[in-house]
């Protein structure tokens, strides 16, 4: 009995008939039911690969004490991966680089849409064509296949335009959001007119998460803009292959085996994935490592004569072979990872899904299928072609789909170098840091000083009322400073190395924020800065004298060349104008003239600009003193107030107020007697010269003791 229970069970050959049968009566509503959930699961399983960790929180950041470097943070990388901190990156740059359906990015995008599609379109047309050609072929029937042959000829012309066509939009859309994304960074690095924050110094001095903005504002962007546009195709026209091709192969070879093949595609796609590296963060670290050894290289061109006066070249060498041994290393990584799983990648993507391929293509030949007229041996032929060439080509772009994920890991990669810039230039902008402390900074009374901010008032005068003079380290130098600058009063400011001087100008100049107190200042457009070693940009000789303006604003202050050439007769330089080649002569003026003719060039610019204010750090130390004085005494002239810092008391009779630092956190403001102090400066050298004398006189007493010593006992 218990025998005979499977064979009662066992459907019977009437039964299996009979479900046959109905399932052939009703095969088209089946095939419609499996092709439209491919459909669904196809554009399903995309968002949820592409999508699918975007609700995952990000992992918790980790905050910094006070007094710790980065070294701490960075043993670990943050790993960069397609996640919901990617697609908040990605969709915050996005809202810049396409601002509104009626750009010019948008149009070009709708443009790059339209000939992905008709691109497919021609691709099945191509397979079906294909598939004709050879059925001609087993039939011997010349004429059908010449005209296929033409068919094919003709069908060249609009698919050899679109892929030209499909580079070029492409290129433009990356060249468009490179545009928009380089503008809007520039307008915030560098400031426009409403606005300026300085940035670009902020990042450099006051903030360790920028090392190299110069890389990302170059390098970065492009890859990513790059990228971004290839993105697009790389994504939206697989995706849309997939469907058209799969569907058009349904139709041919039934939806069972489609579904079949779907199944057996994506358990290997599923391994493929969980063995893909995590490019992304390859990517933004690649980048990393670049700038580092980029910045290395800009750094020894731009102290090169100091490097080689203190001959430092081993030292060099050593530093750049270390950031090249770690490029090298990384690139060796990155390579070894592609090479594994680029032959993991093509194993799975081209020879087993293509076996996979060839026996769904061959369903037709070697089985009846419900619902389908048997063929002759060319049709037979003629549908294996054209369902090979649609398996190929769904099976490349289900690979371009695969492919897809290591771009947009790299894409994410880029995100995040181009968003951490955004993001650093935001912090700064609103005065947060992230900086490096000096040790002295966690102590409870300094500590209280850096939690502080104080106020800037604009005025016609300058003055500080207890404002303490904090670097960008959180070293202390002066916990409250207190003095005023009154219009023509010129101030001199004194003291030893490192104990505030050039600290007060940064914050004077807005560089540098306030800790605590009450800063009142004239706007930064009537300041100059004239420091020991002026800045010499790029342009003509013209453009040294009255920069940062250009030809046009001194056209429109009425100012010519002959008052340009005025100007640069108040400082005895008129002559370079003919040596150098005249006023449109380009040259690399830091090369070109000596320290003594970049300070004189500074004082023409102030001449030029004649601002109320001018802040002097050692603007005079390379020029003779009789041309001191008469640039001191036409600043006078033209009603500029001087801020001094200058160790020479050939300039002190210019200055009616003295600021004096002691170096130990404390000051003297006071009114400056400039004869009185000249005095007292000459008694002291004159004292100190006497002092030094006191051994060699001591010396000499003891020889002469010596001598009368000896005479008397002969």
């Amino acid at each position: 009995m218990p025998l005979s229970l499977p064979a009662q069970l066992r459907p019977s050959k009437q039964s299996l008939a009979a479900a046959a049968a109905a399932y052939g009566r009703h095969r088209p509503l089946v095939q419609k039911a499996l092709t439209g959930a491919f459909v669904v699961y196809v554009l399903s399983a995309t968002h949820h690969g592409l999508f699918g960790r975007a609700g995952a929180p990000p992992p918790p950041a980790k905050t910094r004490g006070k007094g710790k470097g980065k070294a701490e943070e960075e043993g670990k990388r943050p790993r960069v991966a397609v996640d919901a901190v990617f697609y908040q990156r990605l969709s915050a740059i996005l809202r810049i680089v396409i601002p509104g359906i009626r750009s010019k990015e948008a149009l070009l995008l709708c443009m790059h849409s339209s000939l992905l599609i008709f691109r497919t379109v021609i691709s099945l047309y191509v397979a079906a064509l294909d598939g004709r050609i050879v059925a001609s072929l087993v039939r011997v029937q010349p004429v059908p296949f010449l005209l296929n042959i033409l068919k094919w000829l003709l069908v060249a012309i609009p698919a050899t335009w679109t892929n030209s066509w499909l580079s070029f939009v492409q290129s433009k859309l990356a060249l468009a959001y490179r545009t928009r994304l380089t503008n809007e960074i520039m307008t915030q690095y560098l400031g426009d007119e409403q606005t300026n924050d300085k940035i670009f110094y902020k990042l450099a001095n006051l903030d360790d998460r920028i090392k190299n903005p110069d890389q990302m504002i170059t390098h970065d962007i492009q890859r990513f803009s790059n990228h971004l546009a290839a993105i697009y195709s790389n994504l939206a026209k697989p995706i849309l292959d997939v469907i058209l091709y799969n569907y058009q192969l349904s139709r041919n070879v039934g939806a069972e085996g489609l579904v079949l093949l779907t199944i057996l595609v994506q358990s290997s796609a599923a391994l493929l994935k969980a063995l893909t590296p995590a490019f992304g963060q390859y990517a933004a670290q690649s980048a990393q490592l670049a700038g580092a050894l980029r910045h290395t290289h800009s750094r020894l061109a731009e102290f090169s004569e100091e490097v080689a006066f203190l001959g430092g070249e081993a030292t060099e060498h050593a530093l750049l072979e270390r950031e090249f041994a770690g490029v090298l290393m990384h690139e060796r990584l990155v390579l070894d990872r592609r090479w594994w799983h680029g032959c993991v990648e093509e194993g799975i993507v081209k020879w087993l899904w293509g076996s996979f391929g060839l026996c769904i293509c061959a369903i037709p030949a070697f089985f009846k299928l419900p619902g389908v007229n048997s063929f002759d041996l060319g049709s037979r032929t003629e549908g294996f072609v054209t369902n090979r060439r649609l398996l190929l080509s769904s099976s490349d772009a289900f690979g371009r789909v695969m492919y897809s994920y290591k771009d947009l890991s790299e894409l994410a990669g880029y995100t995040a170098r181009v968003s951490l810039l955004m993001e650093t230039m935001a912090d700064v902008k609103k005065g947060k840091f992230d900086k490096a402390l000096v040790s002295s900074a966690s102590t409870d009374e300094n500590a209280k000083i850096l939690k502080g901010r104080g106020q800037v008032v604009e005025s016609d005068e300058i003055e500080f009322q207890n404002v303490p003079i904090v670097t960008p380290n959180g070293d202390v130098l002066v916990k409250s400073l207190s003095f005023y600058v009154k219009p023509g009063q010129h101030l001199l400011i004194v003291g030893p190395n490192g104990c505030g001087k050039s600290s007060l100008f940064r914050i004077l100049g807005g560089l540098w924020p306030v800790y605590g107190g009450v800063v009142r200042k004239p706007p930064a457009s009537q300041f100059i800065l004239i420091p020991q070693r002026p800045y010499l940009c790029l342009g003509t000789l013209r453009d040294q004298i009255i920069y940062p303006h250009n030809a046009a604003d001194m056209a429109a202050r009425g100012v010519s060349d002959a008052d340009l050439l005025a100007v640069l007769a108040r400082v005895h330089l008129a002559h370079i104008v003919e040596r150098e080649g005249g006023w449109d002569a380009a040259r690399e003026w830091r090369e070109a003239l000596s320290g003594g003719d970049q300070q004189k060039i500074a004082w023409a610019r102030l001449f030029y600009h004649r601002p109320k204010y001018a802040v002097l750090d050692e603007a005079t130390s390379l020029v003779p003193v009789e041309m001191e004085a008469l640039m001191m005494q036409h600043a006078g002239e033209l009603d500029i107030t001087l801020l001094t810092v200058s160790h020479r008391p050939s300039l002190w009779k210019y200055h009616a107020m003295i600021l004096q630092y002691d170096g130990q956190g404390g000051y003297v403001f006071t009114k400056l007697d400039a004869e009185r102090r000249l005095a007292l400066q000459q008694e002291k050298e004159a004292l100190e010269a006497k002092l030094l004398e006191v051994p060699k006189m001591r010396a000499r007493l003891q020889e002469l003791r010596a001598a009368a010593e000896a005479e008397m006992r002969n």
